[in-house]
Formats: structure tokens, sequence, C-alpha cells
């Protein structure tokens, strides 16, 4: 938070830093900065902790160990139903994108699903990557028909699409604040349940738990998550699959535990690849989401490799 506050294109000396902080009578250019950051950097904390905890629910429900919004396409389908809300309703307001984006990641995921349920094995990590790669390559289209004839949706897009958390502000994040609480409070309610879904759809109702309801409530969790999060700061990869992976090998496998540290790894890799956009792109900016795909895309490949994308 502190480097979150200090570092980017105007950098803060340790004055300006506690005058922004403590001291409102302090108008200076550098107390003004600090300010405009602390909305920024508290956004950018609780979109990382939404993601992280989304993937840590999309990874358990699906037992695949390389489950994220963005690799399964939900951040696709929430993206297309924003692009129809600006094409054809000229929605405009934070909340008007949460309810569309929301309608559209839950579609998306209730599609990939089921196509990859589809034949022989049911769900399996392969076969919902597979479905998951193929839907967003079609909703990625349909988001490019929609935009290419109409030039003032493509020029409000094109800035929303890279992912970043540079317009926060206040009313953002009290828009975002009750999606945040509610997904991340059913997930934690789910998580000892998840800790027999690990073992097997059989063994999980052998020691009554109700698979169907709670791959239901779980699932939901992870959607609101990770469309409340794309709705107001873009499509921002691989943060889930990053924060996930980084608990379960520090932790280990007890959801109990990597729900709620995942939420602080995943603030920690937003945040830290919002501050080193500022910092690469200076005098500008290079956006939160272009740092997480570079970092997250090798690791994708590298976890497809090691673990031949088998079931957790």
């Amino acid at each position: 938070m502190v480097l979150s506050l200090v570092l980017g294109s105007r950098m803060i000396s340790w004055d300006e830093l506690i005058a922004g902080l403590f001291q409102p009578e302090v108008d200076s250019y550098g107390a003004n900065v600090v300010r405009q950051r602390i909305a920024r950097t508290i956004f950018s904390l609780f979109c990382g902790a939404a993601l992280g905890v989304s993937g840590a629910l999309m990874q358990a429900v699906t037992r695949n160990p390389i489950a994220d919004p963005s690799i399964l396409g939900v951040n696709t389908g929430a993206a297309l139903f924003i692009v129809i809300g600006m094409a054809f309703w000229n929605i405009s307001t934070a909340s008007e994108y949460i309810w569309l984006a929301l309608i559209g990641a839950m579609i998306t995921a209730v599609f990939v699903y089921g196509i990859g349920s589809m034949g022989r094995g049911g769900a399996t990590p392969l076969k919902l990557v597979l479905a998951g790669a193929a839907t967003s390559a079609a909703l990625s289209s349909l988001v490019s028909a929609i935009m290419l004839p109409r030039a003032y949706v493509m020029n409000q897009f094109r800035f929303w699409q890279v992912g970043s958390v540079g317009a926060a502000n206040w009313s953002v994040i009290g828009t975002f604040l009750p999606f945040l609480i509610t997904g991340i409070v059913l997930g934690v309610i789910a998580a000892s349940a998840l800790n027999a879904l690990a073992l097997g759809d059989e063994v999980a109702k052998g020691q009554g738990v109700r698979t169907g309801v709670l791959k239901l409530v779980a699932a939901f969790a992870g959607v609101i998550l990770c469309g409340a999060t794309t709705a107001l700061a873009g499509p921002i990869g691989f943060v889930g699959l990053l924060s996930a992976h980084l608990i379960r090998l520090l932790l280990g496998p007890d959801m109990r535990f990597i729900i709620p540290m995942s939420a602080i790894a995943g603030a920690v890799v937003l945040t830290l690849s919002d501050v080193s956009g500022r910092i690469i792109g200076s005098p500008g900016e290079l956006e939160a989401g272009v740092v997480t795909a570079f970092i997250g895309a090798p690791l994708l490949i590298l976890l497809a490799m090691r673990m031949k994308v088998r079931s957790l």
C-alpha cells in the first residue's frame, strides 16, 4: 500500500506522504497526489482480493488446477454484455456495468461448464479449458462485430478492455463493496464443504455434503466476484491463477486457509502489478491487466506442462 501511494509517474517524498494522509490542511501538489492515490490503492486491493478468491473457488468447484475467470471465458462473457449495453442501451454508470457484467459472466460460466461436461468423463480439466478457450474466441468475435461499425463504442471500450484500476474513485468503491463482501462471505462459508468435494463427489455425498447446492453456491460466489471486478476494472486476467497457486504451495490444500489467504495474495499481486505498470510506463503508465498477463501467461504454460492438466 505504501509503494502504491509513493511510486508512480510522480514520486512522493516521505513528508508529502505524511501530509497527504494525516494533514488535510496541507494543499501541496504532492499531498493531493497521495490523496488521489488512496482510492486507487484501496480499489486495487479490493479487486485483487475478489479475483484471488474467485480463482480459488473456480479451481475448487471444477477441480481444475488451472481454472481462472480469464481462462474459462467468464471475463469475455462479461465484456460482451457490457459492449451490448454500450452499443444499444448507452450505459455509462458503474451500477449498470456491474449488473450487465454479472449476467454475462453467469451465462458464460454455465455454458462453458455445460460444454465441458459433455461426453465421457464429465467436466475434466482439459475439456473445461478447451471449452473456455473456444467460448472466449467466439464471444470475442461477437464483441468485435458489435464494436467495429460503432466508433463511439470502440473508443469507450478500448480503454476498458485492457484492465486497469486507474479510474477508481470512492463512488466506484462503494458500488463494488457489497459484491465483494457477498462473494467472499459465501466462499468462506463453503470452504469446509469444498474440502470434502476435493475428495470426489461420491465421498463428499457420503459425508453429507449436497454437492449440487455446494457447486452452485461456490460458483455463484466466484462469478459475482469476477463479474463485478470485470465491470469496473476491465478484464484483468491471471490474478486468480497466480494467487491460488501461491497460497496452495505455501499452506497446502485446505480451502479454509486458501480462500482468505487468496484474497490477500490477490490484493498484493494486483497492487504490485499496478505499481509496476506505473513505473515501467513512466511518465505515462502501463495498465495492470497488461502486467498480470505478461506474468500469468508463462506461468499457465509452465503449469500445463508440469501438471499435465490433471485434476486437483
